[in-house]
């Protein structure tokens, strides 16, 4: 069943307020998860055009990845929910000497203040996680998929369900006793209720997320596990520096590759090709204050 327009406009204001308060600890956050970073950009390296691409980074945050995008030639246009960010960004682009093409406050559920078909890539490496009906996260994907040019690139971010399940485990093995309905119904629905530390949230199980894309109009190119075989056990590996490091960056992300261990990473990377072929059900945005 679909959300009703006031319940997609209360977890608006619920995940803009929850970035507006933490923008700097989301820039943190990519510090501390150095393999998720550094693979996100391998598999971007790997599907984008050669610079200068036009970009467009939807749900961006404070720009960790359209900074560094810029920083290799590439044309990105930053657009995110919580102002807090954008200003983050917009400072932080500065620091690193660095222009970005635009920095735009807006919804990812409407993004009809972006052209049509006028990027070779789009980010949606946020949003995703942040929805919590098939409809919403649709209509999110269906918005992105027409900023693109024929033949341009997604690169979809998804949190898988087993991601909480770690938490529990490495927080509060106990817990699992008092939260035994919270699991079962985190399981069967993928929907995380409102709690510390983050926002409600949906989290996917690797095998629906292809299959999802491909119905929105993508030719699906890879899916990678942004952690490969560390989730949850990076930190002594996020200390390496030179050819350690780069050797264990190598690693996870051929091994994050293989279908077998998707469910090993926290997030998942979904890429995939506008297919010009097909004709998805058309968005119909919802302008959300």
């Amino acid at each position: 069943m679909a959300h009703e327009p006031e319940n997609d406009a209360f977890e608006t204001r619920s995940v803009q307020a929850f970035y507006d308060a933490n923008a700097e600890a989301e820039w943190a956050r990519l510090e501390r998860h150095r393999t998720e970073f550094a693979v996100t950009l391998r598999a971007l390296e790997d599907h984008l055009p050669p610079p200068p691409a036009a970009v467009l980074d939807v749900g961006g945050g404070p720009g960790r990845y359209a900074i560094e995008l810029s920083r290799r030639g590439h044309r990105v246009t930053l657009v995110d929910l919580a102002a807090a960010n954008l200003e983050l960004a917009r400072r932080k682009a500065e620091e690193a000497g660095v222009g970005l093409e635009g920095v735009v406050q807006a919804n990812a559920l409407d993004l009809s203040r972006l052209p049509d078909a006028a990027y070779d890539a789009v980010l949606l490496m946020g949003p995703l996680y942040h929805l919590l009906t098939e409809t919403a996260r649709r209509r999110a994907v269906l918005e992105a998929r027409r900023r693109l040019r024929p033949g341009g690139v997604i690169f979809a971010a998804f949190i898988t369900r087993f991601a909480p399940l770690r938490d529990l485990a490495a927080r509060e093995p106990g817990g699992l006793l008092e939260q035994r309905d919270y699991v079962e119904r985190l399981w069967r629905t993928g929907v995380h209720d409102s709690g510390e530390g983050f926002t409600a949230a949906y989290f996917a199980h690797p095998d629906e997320i292809a299959p999802f894309m491909e119905a929105q109009g993508f030719a699906t190119l890879g899916l990678v596990g942004c952690e490969g075989v560390v989730a949850g056990h990076e930190e002594k590996v996020n200390a390496l520096t030179g050819e350690a490091w780069a050797r264990w960056v190598d690693l996870n992300y051929r091994l994050g590759r293989d279908p077998a261990l998707l469910g090993a990473s926290d997030h998942l990377l979904y890429i995939g090709r506008k297919n010009s072929h097909s004709h998805p059900p058309k968005s119909t945005p919802t302008s959300l204050k």
